[in-house]
């Protein structure tokens, strides 16, 4: 049967480094830490793939940030990112080197090209991942994943096919540090795409304002408290130059975008400060945002249960405390100008 593998000849931790523009994508170095994690406990390589054209300087810093080797394809065919080109590359390489695990940033780029790499490899894919572990009995990858809209957990492993594959949502792990003094190989690999696997091609180009939250020192996050009105959410974050954000609820009440969405389906974020408005404090919200390093709750309902995981509380109307704060801000911010 198609898909059935020897397991024992299948071995490493591969990362893919995304990348646009010769600029890493955070998430590749979020799963090399990961990745780094998994390896040591496998007794396996951890080996970074990048594929791009004059992409040399990401293949060292992925030396630095804790792979041991880099398979490098650097060709102009990679510019701009198109899904052909990259997945038949990553296949053969996967078909040629025979990975044992391959994680994959839970990006645009990465949801796009994952499945052209799973499919024709018969491998076991794992999307939109939170966790990462291995079986200690039979080290096998546990890729835990939310399901059923975010109300439960799933754990998945993979016990035939290889390579054990998964898509990691951004934000959920922290990022390798560079170490300049750490060593390891960079191999360039054999370019085997040509014009024949563009079925598509890139007319335009046209980079908008695009929201990343994860990437936010300060997040002030509004809830179904907020009754639709996230005025006084934004003014408080403008103030203290961070970025809003909501919970599921209000996202699917079509009070703000998607891409604002933080917990279990949307993004988790770390931000050194979260100011949760409005919000009650469900299990799918907090798994977003727990990890934050200061947590301030404002909510009228003494007994919700944000302010179980909050450092700080504030019980009352969040329409009447966030402009008090932001006033508050405004004027301490006005006397050090």
């Amino acid at each position: 049967m198609p898909g059935e593998v020897d397991t024992e000849d299948y071995a490493d931790v591969w990362v893919f480094i995304e990348q646009h523009d010769g600029e890493a994508a955070k998430v590749s170095w979020e799963l090399l830490a990961k990745g780094r994690e998994l390896a040591d406990e496998k007794g396996e390589r951890l080996v970074a793939l990048v594929m791009g054209d004059s992409v040399a300087h990401l293949a060292e810093e992925a030396i630095e940030r804790g792979a041991d080797e880099v398979l490098v394809a650097e060709d102009p065919i990679f510019e701009p990112y198109l899904p052909g080109p990259y997945g038949e590359q990553f296949r053969y390489l996967v078909e040629e080197r025979h990975p044992d695990v391959v994680l994959i940033g839970g990006s645009h780029t990465g949801r796009d090209f994952a499945g052209r790499v799973a499919v024709p490899t018969y491998a076991g894919l794992t999307a939109d991942c939170t966790e990462l572990d291995i079986e200690p009995d039979t080290g096998l990858l546990l890729a835990k994943r939310p399901t059923f809209g975010g109300d439960a957990m799933a754990t998945i492993k993979c016990v035939e096919h290889r390579p054990q594959m998964a898509t990691v949502r951004p934000g959920v792990f922290d990022a390798a540090q560079p170490d300049p003094d750490r060593e390891g190989t960079i191999t360039e690999v054999e370019v085997v795409v040509d014009e024949s696997h563009q079925r598509s091609r890139m007319i335009e180009r046209v980079v908008g304002d695009i929201t990343d939250i994860t990437d936010a020192n300060v997040v002030v996050a509004g809830g179904y408290g907020t009754e639709g009105d996230f005025g006084p959410v934004e003014d408080l974050a403008a103030a203290l130059g961070g970025e809003v954000a909501a919970t599921r609820e209000a996202v699917e009440e079509g009070w703000i975008e998607a891409a604002r969405q933080v917990g279990q389906t949307g993004k988790t974020v770390k931000p050194d400060l979260y100011i949760a408005c409005g919000i009650s404090g469900a299990i799918q919200h907090l798994e977003g945002m727990n990890d934050s390093k200061t947590i301030v709750a404002i909510n009228d309902d003494p007994n919700a249960p944000i302010f179980d995981d909050a450092d700080y509380g504030i019980v009352g109307d969040l329409f009447e405390i966030c402009p008090a704060l932001t006033e508050l801000i405004e004027q301490k911010r006005g006397e050090t100008a």
